[in-house]
């Protein structure tokens, strides 16, 4: 029961982070780019908890907040995003050799990766994948500011015996 509380409560600290970052006009001037509030509940969740709850938590959010803030194709593209970052960041912090800044720098890479070719495969247009060295930048740089805020927040938590 006690677990069950901690992924609602979690789901909604995600949704409340992706309906904030909705109301924010923050794109760096690039469609598409977003800063990714709601990552840094999920890398909480990684770093505090087994990889599943995590991920049942971000699958649940992007559905969820798509319903609610956007669209169908918003759903399709975050869980691209959402999948592949969530399996590359759980693979790098169980290596135990990477930080959080840095397992969070990789999840904003391939969270802008998966979108992208999602956008190719959908469009039938390989060309967009020249879109990705820009979108590369904003995912490093937003991955560092959601790992160095996630980082902040492990730090100020109560430690369990």
């Amino acid at each position: 029961m006690k677990k069950t509380a901690y992924l609602g409560l979690f789901l909604a600290l995600a949704l409340i982070c992706s309906y904030v970052e909705s109301l924010i006009p923050f794109y760096f001037g690039i469609p598409g780019a977003k800063l990714g509030l709601a990552n840094i509940v999920v890398i909480l969740m990684l770093y505090t908890m087994e990889a599943r709850p995590a991920l049942l938590v971000s699958v649940l959010r992007i559905v969820l907040a798509g319903l609610l803030f956007g669209n169908l194709f918003g759903i399709l593209y975050g869980l691209a995003g959402g999948l592949l970052s969530f399996g590359c960041m759980a693979l790098l912090k169980r290596t135990g050799k990477f930080r959080i800044i840095s397992v969070s720098a990789v999840g904003g890479v391939t969270h802008n990766l998966g979108q992208i070719v999602l956008a190719a495969a959908i469009v039938e247009n390989r060309n967009l994948l020249y879109y990705f060295p820009l979108l590369l930048l904003v995912g490093i740089l937003t991955g560092i500011l959601i790992g160095v805020a996630a980082q902040e927040v492990l730090l100020r938590l109560p430690k369990e015996n």
